[in-house]
């Protein structure tokens, strides 16, 4: 099935044979750092494929990446040096740093099959605002243009946007996984889907809840937001997490559910203490038993085993937020629980599970699932915009 933006498949026949051509690759390798080294290579891990495949064809290989937010400002503690030896290590060939100042000259001196790494692309003040000089630079020194950065697609850069309008085009192969996940699990899913929308507070959540609701055939809300779907309906919920300024807002997103034939669950049983903290005393209640001095923390088993009923008659699931507060124990109940319940479902071949954001590729972890999910995708912002319906600037320009 021919897809709708250009792959690396289709380089041969648009630009012929590329040994030897110069091909800047966009990858996200904003990769977490302790102690002066990589804490989680996840994202270098997921550069691979296209690189080596790149490399493997002949292609001088030329990787363009942000780190961290310099602001248009040289700094070492940002610089993608450090990155340079653990990509390396990953990749299991050589890969040259190149500096900005003289980058023309050293990209001069690859040879075909050649890895190299520039500097941050973050230090030019342009890059965020896509400035044609900015583009032009980058330009300059490729033949061809190959986005594998899917978690900066949600933003018009110069080198995610810019370049890919300056030269010829294609999606790598992250790039290319993420998109054909994202379209089986919302674009054209197999229903009943169900979604988890979870995370502290509605208002961070709003667009990709309307969005959803007329998306999809079951809507599961956990996590803090929950407390403020539960208010909204009467429910007291002490001292939670809530915001009751929104509760006609979250009104409206039950009425247009309602229309569109979406089923909202809310957690009817809830895990509560008087603090938060890691294992304080707790209590597992039904929602309209929260007393005035508690706080909502985690969903309950019995809603949990409910939710993971609906799952079992679900096709297809996407996954973004946790239940509850999944970092202090012992509020990582719920979300380990109907994770792994996910998890199984998937091996057996009866769900489609598509994952994504920061909090909720942690929990998976925790959850010891990651690995068994359809696809868990690493990005954060641009996975949630996807959520909430929108144009992806750094996408549609790959568009054949």
């Amino acid at each position: 099935m021919t897809k709708p933006y250009k792959t690396l498949d289709d380089i041969s026949a648009l630009c012929g044979d590329i040994t030897g051509k110069r091909v800047l690759v966009r990858e996200d390798l904003n990769v977490p750092m302790a102690e002066g080294a990589v804490s989680d290579d996840t994202r270098l891990r997921a550069a691979v494929p296209t690189v080596a495949e790149l490399a493997d064809r002949g292609a001088v290989v030329l990787v363009l990446a942000h780190f961290g937010r310099p602001k248009g400002v040289s700094s070492p503690q940002l610089s993608l040096a450090q990155v340079t030896r653990p990509f390396e290590q990953v990749l299991g060939r050589p890969v040259r740093y190149i500096d900005w100042d003289g980058a023309g000259d050293a990209v001069a001196t690859l040879a075909p099959g050649d890895i190299a790494l520039l500097e941050n692309t973050r230090f030019f003040a342009g890059e965020e605002k896509n400035a044609p000089d900015v583009v032009e630079r980058f330009a300059a020194l490729g033949d061809l243009y190959v986005n594998d950065a899917f978690s900066a697609a949600h933003r018009a850069h110069a080198s995610t946007e810019g370049l890919a309008r300056a030269l010829p085009a294609f999606a790598g192969r992250q790039m290319e996984a993420e998109l054909d996940a994202l379209e089986k699990a919302l674009g054209d899913p197999e229903h009943p889907v169900a979604a988890v929308v979870g995370g502290a507070k509605v208002s961070t959540k709003l667009d990709v809840l309307r969005h959803l609701v007329a998306r999809v055939d079951h809507l599961i809300i956990g996590g803090g937001m929950a407390n403020t779907f539960l208010a909204a309906r009467g429910v007291n919920v002490g001292k939670s997490l809530c915001e009751h300024e929104l509760a006609s807002v979250a009104d409206g997103i039950m009425a247009a559910a309602d229309a569109a034939g979406c089923t909202v669950h809310l957690p009817y049983d809830v895990v509560v203490a008087a603090e938060f903290r890691a294992n304080p005393p707790v209590r597992t209640v039904n929602v309209h038993e929260v007393a005035a001095y508690e706080m909502i923390l985690d969903v309950g088993p019995a809603a949990v085993e409910a939710l993971g009923d609906v799952l079992k008659n679900c096709r297809t699931l996407v996954w973004n937020g946790p239940m509850g507060a999944f970092e202090t124990p012992p509020f990582d109940a719920a979300t380990v629980a109907l994770a792994r319940t996910a998890a199984a479902l998937t091996g057996d071949g009866g769900l489609v599970s598509v994952a994504g954001g920061g909090d909720t590729v942690a929990a998976l972890n925790q959850a010891g699932v990651a690995d068994r999910f359809t696809f868990v995708s690493t990005a954060g912002g641009a996975f949630l915009e996807w959520m909430e319906g929108r144009e992806l600037p750094g996408v549609a320009a790959l568009a054949r």
